[in-house]
């Protein structure tokens, strides 16, 4: 009898061994190993692009980088573009403005999206279509936002000056909403809040939704009124998700910088300059980038610190 040889025998064999070793190499890896194996891409990315950058432009901080004048030698020079900035009056002045800005945006954001949440918790008929309607402004980008408010806010064509002149009697080309001292500030706090006072809506929206009706229930049994309710039922328990609200809002708003310079370009004269747009016309206009990178490191220290006692807060506020 002749024998057949299989000449990919000793193939297979390699093949299979070599698949039990790999295996057995996977079945010695601990969770906490194969943890590490999923996470460590995510992680270099993160170091690649925020980390690093990060360590960049501190280093960039305490030097005396311009790129007008980059034929000059980089110098070391401490602290100096800290101090600059922090005895700078001016710089105060756009951080006051900030300030403004943020208090006003968020408190209006607040009172107007809890207002809507109450509203819309209520489920009446075609509530979804009107829900739809108010979330239509947060769906836009700031820059879509920005051309159409100042297309809308335009005194000649625009219809807005018109809308207000037959209720005061005003003549629509007397005055810009954009283009005066007085009314400049109200009017970028009007369009963000129309904007961001939806998102604001559903935050309240799901901790309206959170609370179980066997609370009113029984405050009713109690023959407890609406009003009480409100304050010992409703308020306290959708406080969280309002703080959370404040939380978000205020971070985004003190970095807000496309919207505030479409509308108004920090004008006029410097009314609406908020930090952000100081902080961009330093770094992409004077191209003063060791100067520019302090200022990004007090507004990042500003925020950082401040949303760090913030969530402290929060999180007492949720464990009682």
């Amino acid at each position: 009898m002749t024998a057949i040889i299989n000449p990919d025998a000793p193939v297979d064999r390699i093949g299979a061994q070599t698949t039990f070793r790999v295996a057995k190499r996977v079945r010695g890896l601990s969770d906490r190993s194969i943890a590490w194996l999923f996470v460590t891409p995510t992680i270099a990315l993160l170091l690649a692009i925020n980390i690093f950058p990060l360590i960049w432009m501190i280093r960039l901080s305490f030097t005396s980088l311009n790129l007008s004048m980059s034929y000059l030698p980089l110098r070391f020079v401490g602290i100096d573009n800290y101090s600059d900035i922090l005895t700078d009056e001016d710089m105060w002045v756009r951080l006051q403005t900030t300030a403004q800005f943020v208090i006003s945006t968020v408190v209006l954001q607040v009172v107007i999206g809890f207002g809507l949440a109450l509203l819309i918790n209520r489920q009446f008929r075609s509530h979804s279509f009107w829900t739809t309607i108010i979330l239509l402004p947060m769906m836009l980008s700031p820059a879509v936002v920005g051309n159409f408010w100042t297309l809308l806010l335009q005194p000649q064509i625009g219809p807005f000056n018109y809308v207000i002149s037959l209720f005061t009697g005003i003549p629509p080309s007397s005055f810009s909403m954009t283009g005066e001292v007085a009314l400049a500030p109200w009017t970028i706090v009007m369009v963000d809040t129309w904007m961001w006072a939806p998102y604001v809506m559903l935050i309240c929206l799901a901790g309206l939704r959170s609370i179980p009706d066997c609370l009113y229930e029984t405050a009713e049994v109690d023959r407890a009124l609406a009003w009480r309710q409100f304050w010992s039922i409703t308020l306290p328990m959708v406080m969280p998700f309002l703080m959370l609200a404040v939380l978000f809002r205020a971070i985004e708003n003190f970095k807000m910088f496309d919207m505030v310079n479409l509308l108004t370009s920090g004008g006029p004269g410097s009314t609406t300059e908020l930090v952000s747009i100081t902080l961009k016309r330093a770094a992409f206009e004077k191209w003063r980038t060791g100067y520019s990178s302090a200022l990004a490191i007090i507004l990042f220290v500003t925020v950082f610190g401040a949303a760090n006692i913030y969530v402290k807060v929060l999180n007492r506020v949720k464990q009682r």
